[in-house]
């Protein structure tokens, strides 16, 4: 199934996408696309549905984010080798975590407005693994069993929030070292766009084997496929409750390939006003993002 959450921000309420393309309204059988609603069992019966039964949703409605109320986004730094190659990084042993906030989120085509005083916006488009059974300590042979689903997100940053100038050692820049913050670079409103759908495990055959990319105002700036991630989801799943439980609706994000704009080169690239962007992994939809100046 492709579920979705629709309706205006903060109001969403749950549906999925009939043969064709239809949104349907699923809110009289579930409160919400969150939590302990995303058990796969819970799931397995939304799929034994009526579809034609179910109401039908305008086509214009704008789609929320597609879990509600996570409890933590869990990301996954340098998981695609040939990003790590690129940086010159050691291949990490174990994998690189790091948490974003649940107020960043949002739809996937909601504008991405650009904060005050910002000036290097980056973007990450990697694949969203959708947790729908709380566990801790999981086994890579179970950890499947966890997963409600799959989605497209994008990990946006603000890169002198998030290194300040010493994160130019990446580029080999030499220069002064303000300090700069991961959460501070990571956590913005808008800075996680999730979906447009949440696309159930039974629909993916081979989430280790997507095709992934990112464009620009149209130009291809990323372009891969989760072949090429370090660690899978099922190892991914097993490191990541070792150090913390895994709750229903939780989100691991797992890593971007090259071709963010703070590692291209001969010079770096950063999102500005007016520009489109989006970003699709096979079989899960695409996101469209229209960047907008801040509100502020």
């Amino acid at each position: 199934m492709k579920l979705v959450r629709f309706g205006p921000a903060g109001a969403e309420r749950p549906g999925l996408i009939d043969p064709d393309g239809r949104i349907r309204d699923l809110s009289q059988y579930l409160p919400d696309l969150a939590g302990d609603q995303l058990d796969p069992a819970r799931l397995a019966d939304l799929a034994r549905l009526n579809l034609d039964a179910l109401p039908a949703v305008a086509p214009e409605a704008r789609l929320g984010p597609c879990v509600g109320h996570p409890g933590k986004i869990v990301c996954v730094g340098l998981n695609y080798r040939s990003l790590a190659e690129l940086t010159q990084a050691p291949l990490p042993e174990e994998p690189v975590v790091f948490l974003k906030a649940p107020s960043a989120l949002c739809g996937a085509c909601d504008p991405m407005e650009l904060p005050a005083t910002s000036r290097q916006v980056d973007w990450e488009v990697e694949l969203a693994v959708i947790i729908g059974r709380r566990g801790r300590n999981i086994r890579t042979a179970d950890a499947m069993t966890h997963v409600a689903g799959f989605a497209v997100f994008n990990d946006i940053s603000e890169r002198i929030w998030q290194f300040g100038t010493a994160g130019y050692a990446l580029r080999g820049i030499s220069g002064s070292h303000n300090g700069g913050q991961w959460d501070k670079g990571k956590n913005h409103d808008g800075f996680a766009p999730l979906g447009p759908w949440l696309v159930t495990t039974d629909e993916v055959a081979e989430p280790g084997n997507l095709d992934l990319w990112l464009d620009v105002d149209g130009e291809r700036m990323q372009a891969s496929n989760t072949r090429d991630m370090l660690f899978s989801i099922p190892e991914l799943v097993e490191d990541i409750s070792r150090y913390m439980r895994l709750d229903p609706g939780d989100i691991i994000a797992t890593g971007t390939p090259p071709g963010s704009g703070f590692l291209l080169r001969p010079e770096a690239r950063y999102l500005c006003a007016g520009q489109q962007l989006r970003a699709g992994i096979s079989g899960l939809g695409e996101q469209c993002r229209e960047v907008v100046a801040s509100r502020d």
